[in-house]
């Protein structure tokens, strides 16, 4: 392993576990343990606990700690409730997307961003550089474990590790409370697999403890450590983007479909050229596709019209274990982008046809 590449607090308990470890944006991370297919089961039908401790998180504090927000992010964070989670993007200044971000709300002056594993420095210069308001800022990514318990058997799983009711935690609202012995734990209800569930945020010296408390709670519903490699095929088959494939810096909100998360109740950076794509329209969108012929559509892979002629590009696909189909996301010319649309994705110099579908691609 190269000096690089950073340890997750229980790098070595999923090593003993047998995953297969693999540098993931600056990570060794687990990407499976058995294999992605039964790991994505396991998630849909069951319970499954990802280690997603790469993530990043940032506390933003103090009496100028909205002002901050509501500058760098495009979604409206005044609207949050104590208790309350939101998903929102970092707009850069021509016009892309510097990360996708959720942003917690714990009190008044009190918030906490959560940001890609990948992005953490970057994310972290860029808020510095706009805070010219003297929010107080923390990168506390270094101290926190993060786990998500996923599945439609997690709150049956887990509800004897707490006395928060975790049935009352409703979609992106989150609670702080006892977890596992644990005290001040965050048990947020989100999750990248839009298979129900929680995200727990921990200190990385319970972490371990955690862990295995959740494992033994779960034992009776066969509750199984989960890989990168399903998180991506879950996360495909409901839409959700990833930074680095779906969404960069040169892709804008508006393209990629993320037009609810950018509100223009309020002034933030590069909002002004954001509203003008919002009014007269965008040349590419971001969709979801159905393969329709047997193959395996795969990033950067061409999108074509029913004529041949390169109309966009693959940015994830994948076969999807749920529905046994080749599915994917995508830019296109926007006069394709209707669902229904009938195109072709390019696999291996041959033309398959695929359909335009909204989303999620997997539809329960």
């Amino acid at each position: 392993m190269s000096e690089n590449i950073k340890k997750i607090q229980l790098n070595d308990l999923h090593v003993a576990l047998g995953g297969k470890m693999v540098p993931f944006a600056g990570f060794n991370m687990p990407v499976r343990y058995s294999s992605d297919t039964e790991e994505h089961h396991t998630v849909r039908q069951g319970v499954g606990v990802f280690d997603v401790s790469h993530m990043g998180e940032f506390k933003v504090t103090g009496p100028k700690a909205l002002d901050l927000i509501q500058k760098v992010t495009s979604n409206d964070a005044s609207k949050l409730v104590i208790g309350q989670a939101q998903y929102s993007c970092f707009p850069n200044e021509t016009g892309g997307i510097v990360d996708d971000l959720i942003v917690y709300k714990f009190g008044e002056e009190e918030y906490m961003l959560v940001v890609n594993a990948s992005n953490i420095e970057k994310d972290w210069n860029w808020i510095n550089k706009h805070n010219d308001m003297g929010a107080t800022l923390e990168n506390i990514s270094d101290n926190i474990s993060l786990f998500a318990i996923q599945g439609p058997k997690a709150i049956e799983a887990v509800q004897s590790l707490t006395s928060v009711n975790l049935s009352d935690i409703k979609f992106y609202h989150f609670k702080v409370g006892d977890f596992a012995g644990v005290q001040d734990v965050i048990i947020s209800g989100t999750g990248y697999t839009g298979a129900g569930g929680f995200e727990v945020y921990v200190k990385n010296e319970d972490a371990e403890k955690v862990w295995n408390a959740v494992f033994e709670a779960g034992k009776p519903f066969d509750i199984k450590p989960i890989g990168l490699g399903a998180r991506d095929t879950l996360r495909l088959e409901m839409g959700y983007c990833l930074y680095g494939n779906d969404i960069n810096d040169e892709t804008s909100p508006i393209e990629a479909g993320l037009g609810w998360i950018t509100k223009f109740t309020k002034d933030f950076i590069n909002s002004e050229n954001l509203k003008k794509q919002k009014e007269e329209g965008v040349s590419k969108k971001l969709i979801g596709f159905i393969l329709q012929e047997k193959g395996i559509p795969r990033g950067h892979y061409p999108i074509v019209n029913l004529e041949g002629k390169t109309i966009g590009e693959v940015t994830s696909g994948t076969m999807t274990p749920s529905m046994g189909v080749g599915i994917g996301m995508g830019y296109v010319k926007s006069e394709y982008a209707t669902p229904g649309t009938e195109i072709a994705i390019t696999v291996r110099n041959k033309n398959l046809l695929a359909k335009v579908e909204k989303f999620p691609l997997y539809k329960k």
